[in-house]
């Protein structure tokens, strides 16, 4: 890791997003999707960012990129604030900054031939002539390796691997210093998937690129990334070189999911322990107060847990973790034990939004 100041620097980042109801559509509550987040990414770096459905990763990738403009905190792009600009002072930081969209399908306009779908940000930058631009175009489509006869196509003319490969040449037109990946081969077979992480890897050391790779499946990230952060309910809970977070994870939710990966082997398989969770992700408009995660705990305390928030601290050089007994964990101190589905699951105060989401009993 570089020892310059960051490329990419988070600060204490919150994203709500109210809840409406009733005919005047008052503001009943809000949905916690990001709350108080703090990282940093270094150039070059490749940072990856995991957890379940509804944590908050992709909600954070796009304000990074200001597709969503946060509630609060801090966005620092080498060096400069950029969570306040207006459109008009954004134009010239999209260049720096670009997001593949989790949907091939989706993110791009049927209506659109590649060529122009890839050149559009070349056109609204106005860099370059029109020959210029096919040219960058052809070149673009060769470099995620598509074919220059792929120019005059449609989107429904592509599988999603092939999909994908023309979101990341229009993300790659611009020559951007930041790439955002939200759930880059999810939407892809898995016979696809491999292929797209070497390309990935591939562009990265051609151009120079630093990444931001979001993804619900540790396994997928832990070939690219240089770090791991882990996200559950909105907040970091864990933040590790890839390397350790594999080796000895310190936060319980880390050791779950970490114990849900299948290994190719089936006597160590057949010999080791899986941490299933308890219940669901709770509602991010009534998060768990204290630690976010005790619902669910295979860990959890009758003290501290339920009543006194943990801080994210270095536990050890370079890893940080989100938990009052991480240390006590590590050294094997505490074991797990099964949650049961009503310790799980927590009666707690029912919100206005939840209530009118319900509507009349």
């Amino acid at each position: 890791m570089n020892e310059q100041a960051p490329l990419l620097e988070i600060r204490n980042l919150v994203k709500h997003f109210p809840i409406r109801a009733g005919v005047t559509q008052r503001e009943v509550g809000q949905i916690h999707a990001v709350d108080d987040v703090s990282l940093s990414i270094s150039e070059g770096e490749t940072l990856g960012l995991v957890g379940e459905s509804g944590s908050g990763k992709s909600t954070l990738g796009r304000c990074v990129v200001r597709l969503l403009k946060p509630t609060s905190g801090e966005i620092l792009f080498r060096g400069q604030h950029i969570e306040n600009l207006s459109a008009r002072k954004l134009r010239p930081l999209r260049r720096e900054i670009q997001m593949v969209f989790q949907d091939p399908y989706a993110s791009l306009n049927p209506r659109q031939r590649v060529g122009s779908i890839i050149g559009t940000p070349l056109r609204i930058h106005k860099l370059g002539s029109r020959a210029a631009r096919k040219k960058r175009v052809n070149e673009l489509l060769e470099t995620v390796g598509l074919a220059p006869e792929h120019y005059n196509r449609f989107p429904h003319e592509f599988s999603g691997g092939q999909r994908q490969r023309i979101g990341l040449a229009r993300a790659l037109a611009l020559n951007p210093a930041l790439l955002i990946a939200d759930e880059p081969v999810s939407a892809l077979d898995v016979s696809i998937q491999a292929q797209m992480i070497n390309l990935l890897m591939s562009l990265q050391r051609d151009f120079n690129l630093t990444y931001l790779v979001v993804a619900h499946d540790l396994a997928v990230v832990r070939h690219v990334s240089d770090r791991i952060a882990v996200m559950y309910l909105g907040q970091i809970v864990e933040v590790s070189p890839a390397a350790d977070l594999y080796d000895k994870p310190l936060h319980p939710y880390t050791i779950s999911l970490l114990s849900a990966i299948p290994i190719p082997d089936p006597e160590v398989e057949s010999k080791r322990e899986t941490i299933l969770l308890a219940g669901d992700l709770p509602s991010p408009a009534n998060p768990p107060p204290a630690c976010r995660f005790h619902t669910r705990c295979p860990y959890v305390q009758p003290t501290r847990c339920r009543d006194e928030e943990p801080e994210l601290r270095e536990i050890e050089r370079g890893h940080v973790a989100k938990c009052h007994w991480a240390e006590d964990i590590r050294d094997g101190k505490i074991k797990p034990r099964e949650v049961q589905a009503t310790e799980a699951v927590e009666e707690l105060p029912e919100t206005p939004a939840e209530t009118a989401a319900r509507g009349p009993s």
